[in-house]
């Protein structure tokens, strides 16, 4: 009974603190708060302050920043421009034609940078205006977009893996190798739906772009080039035993310098608005994961997930009928909070549930990120949706509409890992 109560007080504290518009680190904080208050005789000051700095000087927490600062720079080249040229030529003769820029320039700005937001917004400041001039469906520019976005997720370097690892103490580098087939197989499935889209509404199909020649196309693919270094340098660095996930972020953070040096984009305004940038959303991250950690010891006094991890035992639940109960309250979370907040906020809970029914921790963290992607394109708090509205002002609940089909898939990319599981987990394996 003392775990019920327990569980009520925490979620009626949680909710009133949310619902109240505080921040959520704070909102953990004061949930754990009144927890260690409540069912510890220990104080809480001093267990808060020696949780929260151990949590915040972890050294692989400091991936975390400067694979940020490396999205923030590059946001402010003209990587997007040339994204586009580079691709064009390659895409336009495909079923779908330059659509499919969307998904392959998403895939690729995802390689370097961990951000969704910052994928979108890179990407779509270009391809958005390029795709309506060119006579492609409103529905369909803004769907494949939303959709493909949220591949900044999992395609690494993925601030949601850096945060999952960081949570339960796990290698960064592994799950970022975890991430990389899942998302060429996600962004596969997206490129499917454009190529359905082209046969099925063939009224709809723009008017063919005229051909180029292979030695054009070859030429125009320099703007590729510098781009394709970057991720190389970053995920070829771990994969192969160079570089931890920190050192590799210092690799893409020089990079990424160099880069907008060579572009001409690189000056003292454009240098501070990046690291005021990610120094902002790094403080943000960095209040969320002590606030989480702090939530964490305070349940762990009371022995809630010790005590919830045992009752899921006790009811034999195979890991598949357990995997699509998290699927549906992952869905449902996502609609309310973000994907950071879910994953640190949900954390102290399931992962002793996933470790008593024998799920591996590095496929579990490509699941939670794909079901945390469907929360960035789904209303009322879809933060893909929230940016696409800025952009092309279109109502919100117009986009998460045409952002429908690839929720959908992002589902059947569930029941793909769940098949196979070693696209999770293969090369995670294999990685020196």
């Amino acid at each position: 009974m003392t775990e019920l109560y327990a569980t009520i007080i925490f979620l009626f504290v949680l909710f009133a603190l949310l619902g109240s518009s505080v921040w959520v680190g704070l909102a953990l904080v004061g949930v754990a708060w009144v927890g260690m208050t409540l069912f510890t005789s220990r104080p809480p000051g001093d267990a808060m302050i020696t949780t929260i700095w151990t949590g915040a000087s972890s050294w692989t927490l400091t991936a975390l920043p400067l694979f940020i600062w490396m999205g923030e720079i590059l946001y402010r080249t003209r990587l997007s421009e040339d994204m586009f040229r580079g691709l064009s030529p390659w895409m336009r003769g495909l079923p779908g034609g330059l659509l499919h820029t969307n998904i392959a320039g998403c895939t690729l700005f995802a390689a370097v940078s961990g951000s969704s937001a910052a994928t979108l917004t890179t990407v779509g400041k270009m391809s958005i205006p390029e795709l309506r001039q060119r006579g492609y469906p409103e529905y369909m520019i803004i769907g494949t977009l939303a959709g493909a976005a949220t591949l900044g997720l999992m395609i690494p370097p993925s601030l949601t893996l850096i945060v999952y690892g960081v949570t339960i103490n796990e290698s960064i580098t592994k799950l970022f190798m975890a991430g990389v087939i899942p998302g060429l197989v996600l962004a596969g499935l997206f490129m499917t739906y454009i190529v359905g889209w082209y046969y099925v509404k063939k009224d709809q199909r723009p008017e063919p772009s005229q051909a180029m020649p292979l030695k054009q196309m070859l030429y125009e693919s320099r703007f590729l080039l510098p781009v394709i270094s970057l991720v190389i340098a970053v995920i070829g660095s771990m994969y192969f035993g160079w570089a931890t996930a920190t050192e590799a972020a210092s690799v893409g953070v020089v990079g990424a310098l160099i880069l907008a040096a060579a572009q001409g984009s690189l000056n003292w305004k454009t240098f501070t608005q990046s690291l005021m940038g990610a120094t902002r959303t790094s403080a943000m991250v960095a209040l969320i994961l002590m606030g989480a950690a702090f939530l964490s010891l305070s349940m762990g006094f009371t022995g809630l997930p010790r005590a919830l991890a045992g009752w899921i035992g006790e009811q034999n639940l195979s890991p598949l009928v357990l995997i699509a109960a998290l699927t549906v309250f992952y869905v449902i979370l996502g609609m309310f909070l973000d994907g950071i907040s879910s994953v640190v906020l949900t954390m102290a809970i399931v992962e002793p549930m996933i470790r008593q029914a024998g799920i591996d921790v590095i496929w579990f963290g490509i699941f939670i990120v794909v079901v945390v992607e469907m929360a960035q394109v789904t209303p009322p708090i879809g933060f893909n949706l929230f940016v696409l509205q800025g952009m092309t002002k279109h109502e919100i609940g117009y986009i998460a509409k045409t952002a429908l089909p690839m929720v959908g898939l992002m589902l059947v990319m569930v029941g793909i890992l769940v098949v196979w599981p070693e696209l999770a987990t293969w090369l995670p394996e294999n990685t020196k």
